[in-house]
């Protein structure tokens, strides 16, 4: 019997996992209902410990595992689907969190867009609250240089048809990211330094560097559970470590110098200033004390270039 080969592109969506088997598994079975015909769902397990992998293989069978044999963060974990993946022949990479749900027709909706515009290498979703399925979380990514921050467009706003357009943006959510397979050729993959937050904002940067355009695609729909890999989301010492510390390597990056020396004197500066004032303070309560502190260690580490993992105190920290 002769096997058809498929004519649309092959695209394979890769969720990391760490102890997320009951997000993951919802998300897979979102992932299941996609009306598309040429794709494939590779889980990427990053040294789980709650009977993930065993849980996926059993109830999961048509998806590929990866495991890897430690938590190698979000850059270096979905690195390792990245590769999976383009030794496979993958025309297309789309990142997924576990924490997210995907709209049926999500792989229609972004390749119709990829295939009318070659110049871009990147697209982003419209991503949703999942509680709220109505609330916009990203509509598209910016970068505020006179915070020197960046920014969710759209945030919190009901969707009333105001951010349905097709239009470049500063960078895609790593949550929900679809990538051609040939800039991950030109330019390689994830940065594996920032571990978790950022690495997607660089990774856009670059490919735009490169000369691949990022678009925002609205009608490709995700609903995102907002965060369960921070344990709800929020200023947590964990986010608030990498937030603070990657911040200032993607600045490093990404920003010309004539921007950098008005960031750093107007806004990095009196940031640490005011983080080192409101720790040694005796008015400070503890739980602000304690996340000045790891501000600062975020500043320390990102100055003797300690990448990579959180100390593990910060993990273990309850405030």
């Amino acid at each position: 019997m002769e096997v058809i080969q498929s004519t649309e592109p092959k695209v394979s969506i890769i969720i990391l996992n760490w102890n997320g088997k009951q997000d993951t598994s919802e998300c897979l079975k979102s992932v299941q209902e996609i009306e598309y015909s040429n794709y494939e769902a590779v889980v990427v397990d990053n040294g789980s410990h709650d009977g993930s992998v065993e849980y996926f293989k059993n109830h999961f069978p048509e998806v590929t595992v990866v495991e890897n044999n430690a938590n190698l963060g979000y850059a270096e974990g979905n690195n390792r689907g990245i590769a999976y993946a383009m030794s496979k022949g993958s025309d297309y990479i789309f990142l997924l969190n576990n924490d997210a749900i995907v709209d049926p027709y999500i792989l229609k909706n972004f390749l119709q867009v990829a295939s009318s515009r070659p110049e871009a290498g990147v697209f982003g979703a419209k991503i949703y609250h999942h509680k709220e399925p109505k609330k916009i979380w990203f509509a598209g990514g910016a970068w505020i240089s006179e915070t020197a921050q960046t920014s969710h467009v759209g945030s919190n706003q009901i969707d009333d048809e105001q951010w349905n357009e097709i239009r470049p943006i500063d960078y895609a959510c790593g949550c929900a990211i679809l990538i051609k397979s040939e800039v991950i050729k030109k330019i390689g993959a994830l940065e594996a330094k920032y571990f978790l937050t950022w690495e997607e904002t660089d990774f856009c940067y670059k490919a735009r560097r490169a000369g691949f355009e990022c678009l925002f695609v609205p009608s490709a729909h995700v609903w995102h559970k907002v965060s369960a890999s921070f344990n709800g989301g929020g200023m947590g010492l964990l986010y608030r470590y990498f937030i603070h510390r990657n911040r200032l390597l993607w600045i490093e990056r990404n920003i010309p110098l004539s921007e950098k020396i008005r960031i750093y004197p107007k806004v990095i500066l009196p940031e640490f200033i005011s983080y080192l004032r409101v720790y040694i303070s005796p008015k400070t309560n503890p739980k602000a004390r304690i996340e000045h502190k790891v501000n600062l260690v975020a500043f320390r580490d990102y100055i003797f270039r300690r990448f990579g993992d959180s100390p593990a105190w910060i993990r273990t920290t309850k405030v």
